[in-house]
């Protein structure tokens, strides 16, 4: 059964799990220098980092999270036939 509505709503699960991982690593990096930051002091540099990768965090985490409830939202009405 090749199913090309299935193949391509695999390769969107997968591009959004790889967004997602790379989203809450950059949130989780993100975090790790701030702290840093806290302790030692600020410097330009670190707050740019932190920005930056907040940023970048959100511009991927994002969409990744709507089409990831799209996927699950499509997967479940294949499961139910209720299109």
């Amino acid at each position: 059964m090749n199913d090309p509505v299935l193949a391509e709503r695999a390769k969107v699960a997968d591009l959004v799990s790889k967004g997602m991982r790379l989203g809450t690593a950059l949130y989780v990096i993100a975090s790790v220098v701030f702290f840093i930051g806290f302790m030692t002091g600020f410097t330009g540099t670190m707050v740019t980092l932190i920005v930056g990768m907040l940023i970048l965090g959100s511009a991927l985490l994002a969409p990744a999270l709507v089409f990831h409830y799209g996927v699950k939202a499509a997967n479940r009405a294949d499961r139910n036939d209720d299109w």
